[in-house]
């Protein structure tokens, strides 16, 4: 049977089903006019018809009845039913007093207007015959005319009853709960393959669009339309499975205006579409990330921004930030994720029912302890820091561009005091990389300085005395550790307040003036004392090049409780510490306990050791021969047992058993071997950082890059950002015989020469590029070393009168630089 018969067969079973043969005795349970037959909607009759078709199943003569007087009324020559349905193509039946003629459906665009919703089949019918007669009108009506529809959508491609009946996380009993979404999206994205093919069914699907965006917007501001008809989320998950989304013309105009509309479904809404995108593969989750990073970057570089035209009062990348944000938590709904293993907290500063300063100066807004709680989050119960592993890696959601157009002092004016009536880019982090965070961050850090400056003036008014605005610590290079943690010790005692001033460090007996660069070297050599091994705090793993709580020290938690604040003082002083801990330190601070996953950092013998016991096939009770008593060393390296439960030596470890024991282990190890240290070193931490947004701002990721900087060292970066002072220029000779120079250098000569001009070794966040430096001009030729000013990064040079001179001059300065004043 070929193409023209087979669309014919399926339209006369179309017709046996709609209407019948006309034959009232008919027997045929698959016509109409049998007293048996179930009536069928049209787009179930057009369903059953192809099914019909495929089995060759009876088919019914179509015929009517017509009088004498009926047929004369007929013009047969024109081939013409007085019903408008029906054609009469053939006599079939003759006698005296009735005539009975076969009869043939008119073609399928006749009932196109009877097409109210659509289904794959009814799709897939049109296009068929269309294809045939090599008209697309018919399916041009019909897309247009239900895209454009929101109830004809919403009732479009549904699943049979049985596919929805089961809730995505249990039914909430009320409209907009946590109910399935109806839309059976394999078919929606076989129609949209079907239709992407045809040029004309592309464009009526962008004019659908345009049209019926606003008027949802409408609805949903307005009418709660979603909260009488749940499934009005069908429309946005059909609409965000066309692949074509992404072009020019739809980020014009169509998916603008769909971004808008879905930033104001209802919360329950938006879970209930993170919830069904988070089961998706991933390039079908990537690919709708991709189409609002699209138009988010497709807006910024076409449009320009000055402070008084925000990138945060742009309607369209905001509600594309809003709609990206469902997608980010579907990632991590989807992907590895450890609800389990939180801290309590228990080293957050407590509320207290008094009236602070700040609070009676009318500022408690701006220093209220906790970030505005995100919604979205809430209602799905994850946050960033338990997932280990999204579906989509978290740098992919940050946007280039949008971080260059972002104007961080306002936006952090937006995020602590405007939040009810403007928006920040802080409510979604994940779009910020984390140097413009830090931006923000450190916008936070000034300002509470400066209030605390504040306070302390008009307390010392009120009683009549001048107490210091910072935070001063006079040290002795040879005592640092005495002079430094026991200063630290007394603060944090008796007014913990003034930790979060801003720090002003002094070396007894050196010239230096603390603009930021003496303060660098004191981090450095505080933490060079604390990390000795010798001391015994922390121990030092050669393999992995990183330290760990030491279990057995015989330090007091003061001592740790001090650690703690020197690593929160160097992020509140935007300071990069050379500090070497494994990733499991930064999750314990931001609020996770230390699980099996983190020992491959941390403790990678003994993950391969526990990883090869919970791989291992063989007999584990009989070959293995362990218990739930484990040994280790103590601080003079003799052993002492553990029991990780009750009566640990008589319970063997078997291959029933063997993930607990696995569990208990690592829970050993990582968090209550070195509860006391820990929680410790947490609470002097808190002290510093507590009210800061950095919880909600960084994962633990980005806070080891707040507190290390990066080891990635791009000098060809610097080179671009780098600028001249005193008479140099990137042309002068002598600047560039240092650029050759410094490129010549090997790693560690790379680092001495970072070290000398701006106080650490370490990029700071962001790398390189954005590190502000500037070498200036010091002299004509002489025998003095380059000297610098790590306070403002400034690299002070003579214009050496060689290359041979500039390179000897150069590592001498940077190998044997130490301490301020030399000369």
């Amino acid at each position: 049977m070929n193409r023209s018969e087979a669309k014919n067969l399926i339209e006369r079973y179309f017709r046996q089903l709609t209407d019948g043969c006309g034959n009232d005795d008919c027997d045929n349970e698959l016509c109409a006019s049998c007293s048996r037959f179930r009536r069928l909607d049209k787009n179930a009759a057009a369903v059953r018809a192809l099914e019909l078709c495929k089995l060759n199943a009876r088919l019914c003569h179509l015929t009517t009845s017509l009088t004498e007087s009926e047929l004369q009324a007929l013009d047969l020559k024109e081939d013409f039913s007085g019903g408008g349905r029906f054609v009469v193509f053939n006599k079939f039946e003759e006698n005296d007093s009735v005539q009975t003629f076969r009869m043939e459906p008119l073609p399928l665009v006749h009932f196109v207007p009877d097409v109210h919703f659509l289904t794959e089949n009814t799709i897939c019918m049109i296009i068929s015959v269309c294809e045939e007669e090599d008209d697309y009108s018919a399916l041009i009506r019909v897309v247009g005319r239900v895209f454009s529809n929101a109830n004809a959508l919403t009732q479009s491609f549904r699943k049979n009853e049985a596919e929805c009946s089961e809730p995505i996380g249990g039914a909430s009993g009320r409209p907009g709960g946590a109910l399935e979404v109806t839309v059976d999206i394999d078919s929606v994205r076989r129609v949209y393959e079907r239709l992407r093919a045809i040029d004309q069914a592309e464009s009526a699907l962008f004019n659908a669009l345009v049209s019926l965006a606003p008027n949802m917007e409408l609805d949903l501001e307005y009418l709660d339309v979603y909260e009488t008809n749940p499934d009005y989320l069908n429309i946005f998950v059909i609409l965000m499975e066309n692949d074509n989304l992404h072009s020019p013309e739809y980020l014009d105009m169509a998916l603008p205006q769909l971004c808008k509309a879905m930033s104001k479904l209802p919360l329950a809404a938006l879970t209930r579409l993170c919830k069904l995108w988070s089961g998706y593969e991933v390039q079908h989750i990537r690919r709708i990330m991709e189409t609002f990073q699209q138009l988010i970057t497709y807006t910024v570089v076409s449009r320009e921004y000055d402070g008084e035209h925000l990138v945060n009062e742009d309607e369209t990348v905001v509600a594309a930030c809003k709609c990206l944000k469902v997608i980010f938590y579907a990632s991590m709904v989807g992907g590895d994720v450890d609800m389990e293993h939180n801290d309590d907290d228990s080293g957050d500063a407590a509320d207290s029912d008094e009236l602070t300063l700040h609070e009676l100066l009318g500022e408690e807004r701006l220093y209220k302890k906790a970030p505005p709680v995100d919604l979205l989050e809430k209602e799905l119960g994850v946050r960033p820091i338990d997932c280990r592993k999204p579906l989509i890696p978290f740098e992919d959601f940050v946007n280039e561009s949008l971080n260059d157009v972002v104007e961080m002092d306002k936006d952090f004016t937006f995020f602590k005091v405007d939040a009810e009536t403007k928006f920040s880019f802080q409510t979604c982090p994940f779009v910020l990389s984390v140097f413009t965070k830090n931006q923000g961050l450190y916008y936070d850090n000034r300002i509470r300085m400066y209030s605390e400056r504040r306070l302390n003036a008009l307390y010392g008014t009120a009683q009549g005395e001048q107490p210091s605005p910072y935070l001063k610590l006079k040290v002795r290079r040879d005592h640092i550790i005495d002079d430094a943690l026991v200063r630290l010790e007394m603060i944090s005692m008796e007014n913990p307040s003034d930790l979060k001033k801003q720090l002003f460090v002094e070396f007894e007996g050196e010239q230096g003036v603390d603009e930021g660069g003496v303060s660098k070297e004191f981090f450095q050599l505080v933490l060079e004392e604390i990390f000795n091994p010798d001391i015994g705090m922390f121990t030092y793993d050669k393999d992995t090049g990183l330290f760990w709580f030491n279990s057995s020290s015989l330090e007091n938690e003061a001592q740790y409780t001090l650690v703690g604040i020197v690593l929160g003082l160097a992020i509140y002083n935007n300071c990069i510490l050379d500090v070497h801990f494994p990733m499991v330190v930064y999750r314990k601070l931001m609020g996770k306990r230390g699980t099996f996953h983190d020992l491959p950092d941390s403790h990678p013998v003994l993950y391969q050791s526990l990883k090869e016991l919970l791989d291992y096939s063989g007999d584990v009770e009989a070959d293995m021969a362990l218990t739930f008593q484990i040994s280790h060393a103590d601080l003079f390296g003799s052993p002492v047992t553990h029991d990780l439960k009750e009566d640990a030596q008589d319970i063997p470890v078997s291959k029933e058993n063997r993930q607990e024991f696995v569990d208990l282990y690592a829970d050993y190890i990582l968090n209550t071997s070195v509860e006391r240290q820990f929680q410790a070193f947490k609470k002097g931490f808190l002290m510093v950082t507590s009210e800061s947004p950095m919880k909600y701002l960084f994962r633990p990721e980005e806070v080891e890059l707040l507190i290390c900087g990066s080891r990635k060292l791009d000098f060809e970066a610097l080179e671009k950002t780098v600028e001249y002072d005193g008479g140099y220029s990137k042309d002068t000779q002598i600047v560039k015989d240092f650029w050759e120079t410094l490129h010549s250098f090997g790693e560690e000569q790379k680092r001495l020469f970072l070290q000398f001009t701006t106080g650490t070794d370490r990029a700071p966040v962001g790398g390189l590029g954005k590190l502000k430096m500037i070498i200036a001009k010091n002299g004509s030729d002489s025998d003095r070393l380059p000297t610098s000013h790590t306070c403002f990064n400034a690299l002070l040079l003579p214009e050496y009168s060689s290359k041979e001179k500039l390179r000897e001059r150069l590592l001498k300065a940077i190998t044997y630089a130490k301490g301020f004043g030399m000369l």
